[in-house]
């Protein structure tokens, strides 16, 4: 297997992810190339390969037609995962479109890069009916900004839409343009109420602008089932330190952090981050009914920290406040170290997940690992919820970005070029091949086999020619041998991924990290001969006071677990010799 190392030329781009985004069972990967790859449930065409079939290992999406290369195809610049659908942002060149056919659109336009556009996979609001392929959402296309309207009909600027990001969950999703916009469509908050106090969704099938926000920029955007969380300028522009935090929707655990639980129809800021807060918020995510930031204080710093708050729904342990109550205003979660920069957060359906740029992870939250990793001493009917942040026992190197599906986490490492999966394994949206779940980090089979045969994608014109001038007869013997091989091929890379995970728990185990290339002693690599006892020796020389205060830690629980074991069988067997024998049938 290739060191990630090794494939971070510019030539690799293609293997190279950008950014994930997972919503309730599948997942998808933007490449540094442009394109998307998806996998896990494919029901509602989520997946957006034509088919509802399931995924069990990442497979790119086709956006261009048939008759381009992918080279001349759509490229894309931004992705979003719902709960049954997903969306992704194109990279268009600005040009007239009066009268263009859709089809003929999606095959030329793309040649260019510039201005934005939506393609949406799945429950496409902009048609109301499912969708097995992408399909463009052209209300985005030669529209104005909320920015530049004065109402809802009178337009100040030409200036066209640009798309700049898009976010989604459950059966919302939102898009903020160039002019710091904010658009929604989906199941999205009503925004006035006939009844006053009652809430509810409304099904708006093409996007509609927040007009609250005019005169203001739009910089990040989150949102959960029911509401709605919006880092927005103080200002008319975004000046880097002037970040104020907006929330409305559905408040009845206070995932508004407005300190009640009363439902806001309107934007209403956080008072913890308004614009003269100390904290300035970089990075907002959202569950079903909680919501997470991170912050760090605003003015000069020697070190930049990170404070991870959270708010909303507690049932499962999802804020990490080391209960399970509710909270409505925002509190920060103590048991995260302190001198950490948190590069990255996200939120499931009840748990919550961070990174820091150490490459450190946390999660806490939804039970037995379906969401994080579980502590080993969870056992019987024990449910496992994690009220405090969980470290795994290792460092991931060069980390970039955590993602949370309703049950399952993804992290990307390696500056790009590895991925891990954890949690929930149905319909394989861990991509590692596999249908069952796993409480511990694995890999998911990146680059995807379509990569190791690549001349396949590639070449398909230049064969094909090939093929018109064989005997159909040497040609059917070709396709069969060429199906068996990529069936084989699979097959290895499904036991690889076993063998990887095996050792990476046996590794963990032992030395406390997951099992890396570089992790190899050089003996090994060379005499074909392994001392463990050589090893941990080395490992506990090499170790501060704390990590060793951690291992006898870890070593006493589970001398005491065995212990335990013990003495419970141990009870067992002298009930069962005192009780008398069972009477028999009269």
């Amino acid at each position: 297997m290739e060191d990630a190392g090794t494939l971070s030329g510019p030539g690799n781009l293609r293997r190279k992810i950008v950014s994930v985004a997972a919503g309730e069972s599948h997942t998808l990967a933007l490449t540094g190339d442009g394109r998307v790859h998806s996998w896990g449930r494919g029901t509602f065409g989520r997946l957006g390969t034509g088919s509802e079939a399931d995924e069990l290992f990442p497979v790119p999406i086709k956006f261009n037609s048939a008759e381009k290369s992918d080279s001349e195809g759509v490229k894309f610049v931004g992705i979003a995962a719902g709960a049954y659908h997903s969306v992704a942002l194109a990279a268009l060149y600005d040009i007239e479109m009066e009268a263009v056919d859709l089809n003929r659109y999606i095959m030329e336009i793309m040649e260019q890069f510039g201005a934005g556009a939506t393609i949406s996979v799945s429950f496409v609001m902009a048609i109301g009916e499912n969708s097995l392929v992408p399909r463009l959402l052209e209300l985005f296309i030669g529209l104005g900004s909320p920015g530049s309207l004065t109402d809802g009909s009178e337009i100040k600027s030409k200036t066209p839409l640009k798309v700049k990001s898009v976010k989604s969950r459950g059966m919302m999703s939102l898009a903020i343009d160039n002019l710091g916009g904010l658009w929604m469509w989906g199941n999205i908050p009503e925004s006035s109420s006939p009844d006053k106090g009652e809430f509810s969704l409304v099904s708006n099938f093409t996007p509609v602008p927040v007009w609250d926000f005019h005169g203001h920029t739009v910089v990040k955007v989150a949102c959960g089932n029911e509401h709605v969380v919006a880092l927005v300028s103080h200002g008319e522009t975004y000046k880097g330190r002037d970040l104020v935090c907006y929330s409305w929707g559905n408040n009845a655990h206070g995932q508004l952090g407005l300190g009640d639980t009363e439902i806001r129809l309107r934007p209403e800021v956080v008072k913890t981050f308004n614009h003269v807060s100390l904290w300035e918020v970089y990075e907002v995510a959202c569950g079903a009914f909680h919501s997470a930031l991170l912050t760090h204080k605003k003015g000069p710093s020697e070190t930049l920290e990170s404070v991870c708050w959270t708010f909303g729904q507690g049932d499962n342990g999802q804020l990490g406040h080391g209960t399970t109550k509710s909270i409505s205003s925002p509190e920060p979660v103590k048991d995260l170290p302190e001198h950490r920069f948190l590069v990255s957060v996200d939120c499931g359906l009840y748990h919550t997940s961070v990174v820091s740029s150490a490459g450190e992870v946390w999660s806490w939250g939804m039970e037995k690992g379906l969401g994080l990793c579980p502590d080993a001493r969870f056992t019987g009917t024990d449910a496992g919820d994690a009220t405090s942040p969980f470290l795994y026992g290792s460092k991931f190197r060069e980390p970039v970005q955590v993602a949370c599906g309703a049950a399952h986490t993804v992290l990307v490492t390696d500056d790009g070029y590895k991925l891990w999966s954890w949690g929930r394994g149905r319909s394989g949206v861990l991509g590692n091949g596999k249908t069952v779940d796993c409480h511990t980090p694995s890999t998911v089979l990146w680059p995807p086999l379509t990569e190791d045969f690549k001349e396949l994608e590639l070449g398909n014109t230049s064969r094909e020619k090939k093929i018109e001038s064989k005997d159909p007869e040497e040609v059917t013997e070709m396709v069969k041998k060429l199906s068996m091989a990529t069936e084989e091929m699979k097959f290895l890379r499904s036991k690889l991924s076993t063998m990887e995970r095996y050792a990476s728990l046996l590794h963990g185990s032992i030395f406390a990290k997951p099992f890396e290339e570089h992790d190899i002693p050089v003996s090994l690599q060379y005499s074909g001969i392994f001392s463990i006892a050589k090893e941990w020796e080395s490992m506990l020389e090499s170790a501060d006071r704390n990590e060793l205060v951690r291992l006898e830690l870890f070593y006493r629980n589970m001398l005491a677990g065995v212990k335990d074991k013990i003495m419970k069988r141990r009870i067992q067997e002298i009930i069962k010799e005192c009780l008398p024998p069972p009477a028999t049938g009269s």
